[in-house]
């Protein structure tokens, strides 16, 4: 059986990763410590507990990395030792124990206390946050590549983020999972680097548009194969993903589901995208559509969202596309009425509970014209909380479009270049709350329980750039409060702070109100990501990987850089792309590897 396949997209179960919910998000029911808390090798996992929205964190037993938290970790708030359920603050015992335990469907800043990271930052809530006990900011001054991590080569360009699996059994070893621009899927032992099964190729990824049916006033990504960040479901272990495919000088969209343990397509895979239509937008047209956005499992369905191609030409349109994990002839779908509105975000589809969240862009009058807005709306500009059927709202209170959303497309300045966060400031109000940053350098806060529908207005607005945003940006909790830390072109800086990323604090008011709190680290980097030694936001630390190819660790409250030795170089690491952080250690893929690295 040839293990070459066509393209894919992968997609996460919300029920077992970090989500986001309303409440607090600790871990599950009560997780018992175990006694002495061991630091072990292997981990013996708990039973599963339940994840909740107001569960009570475990006790303190000892976590070890990959080992037992007091012996035999506790059972309820997660599975520990890798892939149960737990809260998003799992108990010592608990989830915590080993690191292995996911995290549940939680609210605020929701984080992952695991060796599991299944979505692209590492939650549905889309905050990029990372709880890892070993991560001090004593230790990262000491970070450097781990050279026990083989030097496996990998062909890029790489613009998914990584992702990693923790092992099941003797015969699959935690894994590092890389899906890159060349439409290959490497699956690397977690350990030493080296391959699990020989990397699959899913057809010939898409170059330039010469020789293809691809409008010629796009500019696709090159090579375009796998873009969007994959998924992956803990419980089935099946990376889900989507590759954009040249066959036979047709461009084509496929959505593949990977067996983790072999590399082999599952049975029903892959899904032919063109032959989805839509009644109020028509056929998807494969050669104008992107896929570049993240992929999320949600509901027992996996969503892609679709956008346009780099120069707006062409009739496409913004497509969410939700593909049942267990009938995959079982398909619903949702399009934008305009011509364009694509879902741009790197972050893609955000979720909580059974509730998907994504932005719109610009629409346009005509498919073939300029960027002037059509007279009537289409679905552009706008923010959309829909169900799992991806049935059209109507509801105010699940939607916002802005009263300037006519300028928008006109300027081609759309609030869908960073996507959607969402993160809870208690005392706030209101306090559940949606972040989205616009090409227009404008941050938005928004009401996440009710949103206004048409020409609303946002809880608060602030001017943070002087150009486009066009990004994924990380919302975070510390002593010091609530921040969300982003790059661009930054404006506003507090005196005598300078740098290409700027944190903002958002704080508990009424509205909530938005102070710049410092800027920092590289003029030119990847999407940041933070990681923190404890869920209430401990030796906080701000990573993000320079256009220089080089690591930057930031002191999250107040952007000081952290590193002390000489700089730390990852060859070409392209701007879509964010660092993780699984079992004590940063990963982070560039074009050519995938490095560990460890303090």
């Amino acid at each position: 059986m040839t293990r070459r396949l066509l393209i894919g997209l992968m997609a996460l179960s919300i029920g077992c990763n970090s989500g986001s919910g309303d409440g607090t998000g600790t871990a599950g029911t009560t997780g018992t410590a175990g006694t002495t808390g061991t630091a072990g090798t292997t981990g013996t996992a708990g039973t599963t507990g339940t994840a909740g929205t107001t569960g009570t964190a475990g006790t303190t037993g000892t976590a070890g990395r990959g080992g037992t938290g007091g012996g035999t970790a506790g059972t309820g708030g997660g599975t520990a030792g890798r892939g149960g359920t737990g809260g998003s603050t799992a108990g010592a015992g608990g989830g915590a124990a080993g690191r292995g335990g996911t995290t549940g469907s939680g609210g605020g800043s929701p984080t992952q206390t695991s060796t599991n990271v299944l979505t692209f930052h590492n939650n549905l809530a889309r905050t990029g946050v990372y709880v890892d006990a070993a991560l001090t900011r004593a230790a990262a001054a000491t970070i450097h590549i781990d050279t026990t991590f083989a030097n496996t080569p990998i062909m890029g360009a790489v613009y998914a983020q990584p992702l990693y699996l923790g092992g099941a059994g003797s015969s699959q070893p935690d894994m590092v999972v890389v899906a890159t621009g060349q439409n290959r899927v490497y699956a690397l032992n977690a350990s030493t680097g080296a391959e699990v099964w020989p990397n699959v190729m899913f057809g010939t990824p898409i170059t330039t548009p010469s020789g293809t049916d691809i409008n010629s006033g796009n500019r696709p990504l090159n090579p375009s194969g796998v873009v969007g960040t994959p998924v992956i479901d803990p419980a089935t272990r099946t990376l889900y993903f989507s590759s954009y495919v040249n066959m036979s000088n047709m461009a084509r969209h496929r959505i593949h589901a990977l067996d983790l343990a072999n590399g082999m397509e599952k049975t029903g895979w892959p899904i032919n995208v063109e032959s989805v239509t839509n009644a109020e937008s028509g056929v998807f047209r494969p050669a104008n559509q992107n896929q570049r956005g993240a992929l999320a499992l949600v509901g027992g369905r996996l969503m892609v969202p679709y956008s346009g191609h780099i120069g707006d030409a062409g009739d496409y349109h913004g497509w969410v596309i939700g593909v049942s994990t267990t009938t995959p002839t079982d398909i619903v779908s949702w399009a934008t009425r305009a011509a364009c509105g694509g879902i741009w975000a790197t972050s893609g589809i955000a979720a909580e509970g059974s509730s998907i969240f994504f932005t719109t862009g610009n629409t346009k009058a005509s498919a073939s014209g300029g960027f002037s807005a059509p007279s009537t709306y289409g679905d552009g500009e706008a923010i959309y909380k829909l169900g799992t059927s991806l049935a059209r709202t109507t509801t105010a209170s699940d939607f916002f479009v802005p009263s300037n959303w006519s300028a928008l497309d006109t300027g081609d300045t759309d609030i869908s270049g960073s996507g959607v966060q969402l993160f809870d400031v208690p005392g706030a109000t209101p306090s559940a709350l949606i972040l989205v940053l616009g090409k227009d350098g404008n941050a938005y806060l928004l009401n996440r329980t009710n949103m206004g529908g048409m020409s609303a207005s946002p809880v608060r607005t602030l001017k943070v750039a002087n150009s486009n945003i066009i990004e994924a940006p990380a919302v975070y909790t510390t002593a010091m409060g609530t921040y969300f830390v982003f790059r661009g072109s930054v404006q506003g800086c507090p005196t005598g702070s300078t740098g290409g990323l700027m944190a903002v604090r958002v704080s508990a008011a009424s509205p909530p109100a938005m102070t710049p709190a410092w800027c920092g680290g590289p003029t030119n980097a990847s999407n940041p990501m933070v990681s923190m030694t404890n869920a209430q936001g401990a030796d906080a630390i701000v990573w993000v990987v320079g256009t220089n190819g080089q690591l930057n660790a930031l002191n999250a409250d107040t952007g000081a850089s952290l590193l002390t030795g000489a700089a730390i170089s990852l060859g070409t690491v392209k701007p879509h792309q964010s660092p993780i952080v699984a079992n004590g250690r940063v990963i982070a893929a560039s074009d050519t590897r995938v490095y560990a690295l460890t303090p």
